[in-house]
């Protein structure tokens, strides 16, 4: 079975993976602030903080995916660079 590289795709399909890959990042950035933000004042304000102990640690590990996306987008841009014409 053959790899899915980014070889392998066309130009328009690495630029719509491109934008999905934003999107996706831009929306998962902002869920995990507000997510850390609700956190820390949860842990400021409320006694009892086992919850939003666990909750940080939930927002941390998904916050671990937004460098992989990242890299996956300049990944992308390199490929879409190295086909266009000088």
């Amino acid at each position: 079975m053959e790899k899915n590289t980014f070889e392998n795709k066309t130009t328009e399909q690495l630029k719509a993976s491109l934008g999905m890959l934003k999107g996706i990042t831009i929306v998962l950035a902002v869920v995990v602030g507000l997510l850390i933000a609700v956190n820390i004042y949860g842990l400021l304000t409320k006694e009892d903080n086992s919850t939003f102990i666990a909750l940080f640690a939930v927002a941390i590990s998904c916050g671990g995916m937004i460098p992989l996306q990242m890299i996956n987008m300049k990944k992308i841009k390199a490929e879409i660079a190295a086909r266009e014409p000088m």
